[in-house]
Order: structure tokens, then C-alpha cells, then sequence
């Protein structure tokens, strides 16, 4: 009865060992959802920094591209009035 008795002591400690560890994973598992949540967060943030400076950079390459065909459509007006200056002053 000595030998049964000191393994189901030795059984049961193992068991209780086993479920402070779960416990301890359980709570670890708890701590690193969080860090992904909060590194989720990060990089959904980086992500929107990221295209919003290349919208940024996007329009800036429209607006230049804007100004060079205001310039372009400028410079035909004025030799659209000389060429009619010419033809007029005929």
C-alpha cells in the first residue's frame, strides 16, 4: 500500500506541476498578444505613413507636371498673338 499510495502523491504533484505551467504559458501567451496587437498597430501605421508619402510624392510630380504644361500652353499663346500680329499687321 506504501508504493500505491507514493505514486498517486507522485501522480498528483505531477499533474498540479503541469498545470501551474499551462498557467504560466497561459499568461505568457496573454503578454505576447498584446505585443502583437501593439505591433500590429505599428506597422498598420507604417504602412499608412508609407503611402501617404507617396501620394504625397505623386501629387508633387502632377503639380510640377501641371505648372510645366501652364508654361508650355503660355508660350504657345504668345506665338499664337505674334503669328496673328504678323498676319494682321500684313
Amino acid at each position: 500500500m506504501n508504493k500505491l499510495t507514493f505514486a498517486l502523491v507522485g501522480v498528483a504533484s505531477l499533474a498540479l506541476a503541469a498545470c501551474q505551467n499551462n498557467q504560466d504559458q497561459v499568461d505568457e501567451n496573454a503578454v505576447n498578444a498584446e505585443a502583437t496587437e501593439n505591433l500590429d498597430a505599428l506597422a498598420g501605421e507604417a504602412a499608412n505613413n508609407a503611402e501617404a508619402e507617396a501620394l504625397g510624392n505623386q501629387a508633387a510630380e502632377l503639380n510640377a507636371a501641371a505648372e510645366e504644361l501652364d508654361n508650355a500652353s503660355d508660350g504657345l499663346q504668345a506665338n499664337a498673338s505674334e503669328a496673328d500680329a504678323a498676319v494682321n499687321g500684313m
